[in-house]
């Protein structure tokens, strides 16, 4: 472990892993953010499913889901500007509740990286090869996709130049960003204004009014329905914390991180509502045949879309989709990548995942590990059963409830001595983070009772038990088997000999020492 040690600290342990100080503003910041949540991805695969939970009422459960992220974001920037640390959850967990808790926080977080890296793979594949039919004109192309090896070994390309561009370090993030977030920024609001387009001169396929009622989360049939809907939801949000995981290379760790979170997540749903506005009103949630409600479109909303809203220029949409799931994987390697960096240097996980690439100052074995497991989660599931892949995914609703759940009451803990020492810090360190701490965790249990069912996801089950569940209580239990396998290894990071368990008091200042 580093012997870099906090002076002001009171023996708290924090210490910098030697990333590249500096290298990210708020811009950069807010566009690898969004760069990370994937909005055409994101839209094109959850739009149909969100739908067919809620119907009309798309937009309120958009809201929904925007109020849990908002005030959990609010207690990540309290907990950033006290310890603006490269591990987040992992590390203000454990600086809250102790190391095993800390450390099934920094779990819940990099288990759901790796496999939204391998589904971020499989789509930027799949609108690959859909891409070169519609350039071609030769449809068989877009079939390729469902050869196996090709699959398996095109998706294997797309992580492994992935991982190169994360390894070269901020620099080389930023610039491939700008470029492939602005185009699908842009794709995205022709899509919209092509949609309305069409509803005001009556050519939409179903023209709906837009109307109060679809703003209602109240009008929502049930209760599970409801849960459903806003568990999609939060994972459609999901990814903002990224802009946490740079806090150690911004420029202002304090203050940048939190306000680029901030920022992120206000733009991500101002694109949401605009898109799913003028998809309702586009197409309506019938299931006929460009229905948003019909099964056959919840794929891939734009696949179905885009050529009627766009026309000839739909292959733009392609392109966009293309382009925002591959620039989310590469962004996405920055989370995982800096959460093992952490839990290495500071003696949780082995210390060869705490190294740092003297040329470009980022993660150098974290970085390479997290590709090597998302591909191979890939490979795995993807061979044993599509099925399986695709319900993990819808398993990763759970993660995230979890380790942003934890986090979130990490800051009223951690912070408890003075959460009620004005307006301003009961708001932020207390009622806001406690608000989207139980909203989220209460959405974890609901969503893992509810997919204990078969008929939650593909409807695969194992002794009549859902294949959700299975996976996403699988996952976290496999993560409490490698806590136990190093613990067993190197004891030291749990008996606090480290990064250790305390509260705001305990520290002067949570600056980071050189």
């Amino acid at each position: 472990m580093s012997t870099e040690v906090r002076t002001a600290g009171k023996g708290t342990g924090l210490s910098r892993k030697g990333l590249s100080a500096g290298a990210v503003g708020l811009l950069g910041a807010v566009v690898i953010g969004v760069s990370s949540i994937a909005p055409a991805y994101t839209l094109t695969a959850a739009l149909g499913p969100t739908v067919a939970e809620v119907g009309v009422n798309l937009p309120a459960i958009f809201l929904v889901g925007f109020v849990p992220m908002l005030l959990v974001a609010l207690g990540y920037r309290e907990l950033n500007k006290a310890m603006p640390d490269s591990g987040t959850s992992f590390t203000w967990a454990t600086r809250a509740f102790g190391p095993w808790i800390g450390w099934m926080a920094g779990w819940g977080a990099i288990a759901a990286t790796i496999i939204v890296l391998s589904n971020l793979a499989a789509v930027a594949v799949d609108f690959f090869y859909l891409m070169l039919a519609q350039l071609t004109g030769n449809d068989a192309l877009a079939d390729l996709t469902l050869n196996l090896p090709v699959n398996i070994l095109t998706t294997l390309i797309f992580i492994a130049a992935a991982c190169w561009i994360s390894y070269r370090g901020m620099e080389t993030i930023k610039t491939v960003q700008y470029v492939l977030v602005t185009f699908q920024v842009i794709v995205l609001a022709w899509f919209a204004i092509a949609a309305f387009a069409h509803v005001a001169n009556g050519s939409a396929f179903d023209a709906t009014p837009i109307s109060a009622e679809w703003f209602n989360p109240f009008a929502v049939g049930s209760f599970s329905a409801f849960a459903a809907g806003v568990s999609l939801s939060i994972f459609i949000y999901w990814g903002w914390d990224v802009c946490l995981t740079m806090n150690e290379e911004a420029t202002n760790p304090k203050k940048t991180p939190g306000r680029a979170a901030g920022v992120t997540i206000v733009v991500i749903m101002a694109i949401y509502l605009i898109v799913a506005l003028a998809t309702l009103s586009f197409a309506g949630v019938g299931d006929g045949e460009l229905g948003a409600g019909n099964p056959d479109n919840q794929g891939s909303i734009f696949a179905a879309l885009a050529g009627p809203v766009m026309g000839p220029f739909a292959i733009l949409m392609s392109m966009a989709v293309l382009s925002s799931s591959a620039s989310s994987l590469q962004s996405t390697f920055v989370s995982p990548a800096r959460t093992l960096l952490a839990m290495g240097h500071y003696d949780a996980l082995p210390a060869k995942y705490g190294t740092v690439s003297p040329r470009y100052k980022s993660p150098r074995y974290a970085t390479v590990a997290a590709a090597v497991a998302a591909a191979g989660f890939y490979v795995v599931t993807r061979v044993l059963s599509e099925n399986a892949l695709w319900d993990t995914i819808t398993a990763l609703g759970m993660m995230i409830c979890f380790y942003y759940g934890v986090t979130a009451l990490a800051c009223v803990w951690y912070f408890r001595a003075e959460a009620f020492r004005g307006a301003g810090n009961f708001l932020s360190k207390f009622l806001a983070p406690l608000l989207g701490g139980v909203i989220l965790l209460v959405m974890f249990v609901k969503t893992a009772m509810d997919s204990m069912d078969p008929a939650y996801g593909s409807g695969s089950e194992v002794g009549g038990i859902g294949m959700v569940f299975i996976l996403g209580i699988g996952v976290l239990l496999l993560g409490a088997v490698l806590m136990g396998i190093q613990y067993r290894r190197n004891p030291g990071f749990f008996k606090g000999a480290g990064l250790r368990k305390g509260t705001s008091q305990d520290a002067f200042d949570d600056v980071l020492t050189d």
